[in-house]
């Protein structure tokens, strides 16, 4: 039986059509064609694996961008896979949903913690073990977006396998018993499945929708509404942060698993 960096050898350019060789340190991570696509619009790069589950991209500065898709199966997959490239950090830009009238569509939320609602990442660790990022790569994420005078919120975020259930009022109260911020599919489990991969690892989500209002639900209008005001702002927030804590920030890694 192969060992499973042996398999993830094998799938990670399976998956996405780019050799191990071509990515690099560095990970940014999306659900989203249009980020891949201005990634390498930007940096003048190619776009790998357009007829495969997953694309991919490198710029000439050594960063890579990933399109997993979407859902908490696949965010596991791509922490699972990435364990064949060892990056020293990765940065997943989401989008997520507004649970608080503090959180407006455009606003960027960097989640000091989510709760496990989606089922995958019990396959990794047990229910009391906490889904956090890596405290120094997005202490250098927040130092990237208040250099550019930009606001952003912190607190916890939900993270549910769910895709419909904005009609569920139970699951509704749920949410707000539990005080989360936002809501998506994806930061728990690359949080947890980052932990026990020791990768280091954060999410800089952007609210996309306010999906607790009456007319704040997310349509396919008001999504590509979201993605020309705001997505170009996050995929740049993100290459700067990932490409500067390379060169400027202090080791990610500061204690041993």
């Amino acid at each position: 039986m192969p060992t499973k960096f042996e398999l993830a050898k094998n799938w990670l350019p399976r998956y996405t059509g780019m050799a191990l060789d071509d990515f690099g340190d560095y990970v940014l991570l999306t659900n989203f064609s249009y980020y891949v696509e201005r990634f390498a619009e930007t940096f003048k790069c190619d776009i790998h694996g357009e007829d495969r589950p997953m694309q991919a991209a490198t710029n000439s500065k050594g960063l890579s961008m990933v399109n997993f898709g979407i859902g908490s199966p696949n965010a596991a997959i791509i922490m699972d896979l990435l364990t064949a490239r060892r990056p020293k950090g990765v940065l997943f830009l989401g989008k997520c949903g507004g649970l608080k009238q503090t959180t407006e569509i455009g606003h960027l939320i960097l989640p000091i913690a989510a709760i496990r609602g989606e089922g995958t990442s019990d396959d990794y660790f047990p229910p009391e073990v906490p889904a956090l990022p890596s405290f120094k790569l997005h202490k250098f994420v927040s130092d990237k977006i208040v250099e550019r005078d930009l606001e952003y919120r912190t607190g916890v975020v939900y993270t549910t396998n769910r895709r419909v259930w904005e009609h569920d009022q139970d699951f509704q109260r749920r949410l707000q018993t539990v005080t989360a911020i936002a809501i998506d599919m994806e930061t728990a489990t690359i949080f947890i499945v980052g932990h026990r991969n020791e990768i280091s690892r954060g999410a800089l989500l952007l609210v996309s929708d306010v999906p607790v209002t009456p007319d704040g639900i997310k349509t396919e209008e008001s999504d590509a509404q979201v993605t020309k005001d705001w997505a170009d702002i996050h995929l740049q927030l993100g290459v700067e942060a990932m490409t500067h804590i390379g060169e400027q920030g202090e080791p990610i890694r500061h204690f041993q698993y």
